[in-house]
């Protein structure tokens, strides 16, 4: 009986990475609107057996990416841009309902761990200015600083205490990690200023937190997303970008 238990549990976590590869394929356009996929080329893309992308592909009809179009055969649908705008109404609502959980559950060392993540970005943040303004290249300080902003989102979702609400957020995420940091990296570059208008928001977040205040937790986490992703998917897609999303896959 264990042994099928684990069985089980390994299936679903093959069909959550497919899940996710095969939706980050689409979202980046690696899979453009129209092309046809078959559940074995899909296996043999993916490198695993058609059961877990079976299951992907299943998910991915219902969030209106994929269309049938034979027994094995799908395409990626037409009118994707609708159904990525769905997915991020889902992804906002999730975000801000981590904020709430986190808000009454958060721990003194996490609420602590959170302030430090956010001075160290402060801090990162003058290093940044100071260094453009001498015309010297920033490039590796632009990585330490996404990584802390990275991290500072971790431990918010761990401050929530619910793996399954955590595991759901995770299957949603319009952008994989590095698709991401690569528009990010493009937006900011094109704009040094890109983001600080919803920076200031981290630090009220975190007060939040420590003041039990679940609801202007929540708030404040979903006019911070909806704002984030509506920059992200207004920006263009880069090869680097592409290139990025399709090594985490």
């Amino acid at each position: 009986m264990a042994s099928e238990t684990l069985k089980g549990l390994a299936a679903d976590t093959l069909a959550d990475r497919a899940y996710r590869a095969i939706r980050d394929a689409i979202t980046t356009g690696e899979l453009p609107p129209g092309q046809k996929v078959t559940e074995r080329g899909l296996a043999e893309r993916l490198s695993v057996s058609p059961t877990p992308v079976r299951e992907a592909i299943r998910r991915l009809e219902q969030d209106g990416l994929l269309e049938r179009t034979g027994p094995r055969t799908v395409q990626v649908a037409a009118f994707r841009d609708a159904a990525i705008q769905d997915l991020a109404e889902v992804e906002v609502a999730l975000r801000g309902m981590v904020a709430r959980f986190a808000a009454r559950h958060a721990s003194p060392a996490q609420l602590d761990q959170l302030d430090a993540i956010l001075d160290e970005t402060d801090d990162l943040l003058i290093v940044i200015k100071q260094r453009k303004q001498a015309g010297q290249d920033v490039a590796r300080h632009l990585d330490r600083l996404l990584d802390a902003m990275q991290r500072f989102n971790e431990v918010v979702e761990s401050c929530a205490h619910n793996p399954v609400l955590v595991r759901l957020l995770g299957q949603t995420r319009v952008f994989s990690w590095p698709e991401r940091r690569a528009r990010l990296i493009e937006l900011i570059g094109a704009n040094d200023t890109f983001g600080l208008d919803r920076y200031g928001s981290h630090r009220a977040l975190v007060r939040a937190l420590r003041a039990g205040d679940s609801v202007r937790a929540e708030a404040l986490v979903i006019e911070d997303a909806r704002g984030g992703l509506a920059d992200l998917l207004a920006a263009p897609t880069t090869e680097a970008a592409t290139a990025s999303s399709a090594a985490q896959s």
